[in-house]
């Protein structure tokens, strides 16, 4: 059975908040010499998430 998939709407501010989490986190694994490949995939999919208006998305709903 397939997960489901999210979705999130994030504003600038929350958007900034999580990328830096996660380099954040990714710098501690680097320091505690753990892997970071998953951290690594997660930040470069929130990176590269395409920019949508969103009053288009809630008017075609």
């Amino acid at each position: 059975m397939k997960e489901p998939l999210r979705k999130v709407w994030l504003d600038p501010i929350e958007y900034g908040l999580v990328v830096k989490a996660l380099h954040r986190f990714r710098a501690d694994l680097l320091n505690e010499d753990c892997p970071t490949e998953d951290v690594d995939d997660l930040l470069i999919k929130i990176i590269d998430t395409p920019v949508k208006n969103r009053s288009v998305e809630l008017e075609a709903r």
